[in-house]
């Protein structure tokens, strides 16, 4: 009996084509994930709110303590636009790192564009984000601070920390299918991140520190999530707040790096996933 293998083409035409074949499959995984997430939980996807709402709180506290500045709006609000899009991109990153691995039984058994996997994740967390989004605004109501037409720029700065936590998720969730200690260091990476990312302190913090070299500071604007998050805060606070330009450049610049990079080591290693699986 003639037996027929089906693999992953070759032709970059070919795999768009699948993609868009596929894309039942990807709102199925999306779905699925949603479901799965907040099933036998007491108050459901009010976790999306809960989960921020805790973190804000320690970060306030924390804020108010150490006499972080707040400048252009409440500490509360910058605290609150901070913990929000580092939420999101730590929530991505980490689901996108394991999606393969969760799913090892699918990869075994069908072809599809193992890619629809770690990205039916960040549907899932955009989801989560958009519920979570609404205490922002709770909070700006309730310390009588009004939205700014600038909030309009959100997807703006949401789309950057996406392609920052697609393309990171990409290059982990390959490398876990093979080198299973990369699972341990996902949870490293993003406890890092969140110490050198402007969650907790304000970006001005290090630029305006005369005794911080400039290489330190621009390895500090490498960081992509310092970018989205003087974004959203420039976004809710008032003229007082300086937007730096040209480190949302070095963040945009590296986000794509990282998008491109983890899509060409992804579609490198496809091919071998069900092998380590």
């Amino acid at each position: 009996m003639k037996r027929v293998v089906i693999t992953p083409s070759n032709i970059e035409s070919n795999y768009w084509k699948d993609l868009r074949s596929y894309r039942g499959l990807f709102f199925y995984l999306a779905w699925r994930d949603v479901v799965v997430r907040y099933k036998q939980t007491v108050i459901g996807v009010a976790w999306a709110v809960v989960r921020p709402a805790l973190t804000i709180a320690v970060f306030w506290f924390l804020g108010w303590i150490l006499g972080v500045p707040a400048e252009g709006a409440p500490r509360i609000v910058l605290v609150t636009a901070a913990t929000l899009p580092w939420q999101f991109f730590a929530s991505a990153f980490g689901d996108a790192s394991n999606s393969l691995i969760a799913n090892a039984n699918l990869l075994t058994k069908v072809y599809f564009p193992r890619i629809l996997i770690p990205a039916s994740t960040l549907l899932v967390c955009l989801i989560d984000f958009f519920i979570s989004l609404s205490l922002l605004v709770v909070v700006m109501i309730a310390v009588g601070h009004p939205p700014q037409w600038k909030m309009l720029l959100f997807p703006l700065f949401l789309g950057l920390a996406a392609m920052a936590a697609f393309g990171a998720g990409l290059w982990l969730a390959a490398l876990n299918v093979k080198y299973r200690d990369f699972r341990y260091i996902v949870p490293f990476i993003v406890q890092f991140g969140l110490y050198v990312s402007p969650v907790a302190f304000s970006s001005d913090l290090i630029y305006a520190h005369e005794s911080i070299p400039a290489w330190c500071k621009y390895l500090y604007a490498c960081n992509p999530m310092v970018g989205v998050i003087d974004g959203f805060r420039w976004c809710v606070a008032g003229q007082d707040f300086q937007f730096q330009l040209q480190p949302f450049i070095v963040s945009c610049a590296v986000s794509s790096v990282m998008l491109l990079g983890g899509f060409w080591y992804f579609r490198k290693t496809e091919r071998s996933f069900a092998d380590f699986i």
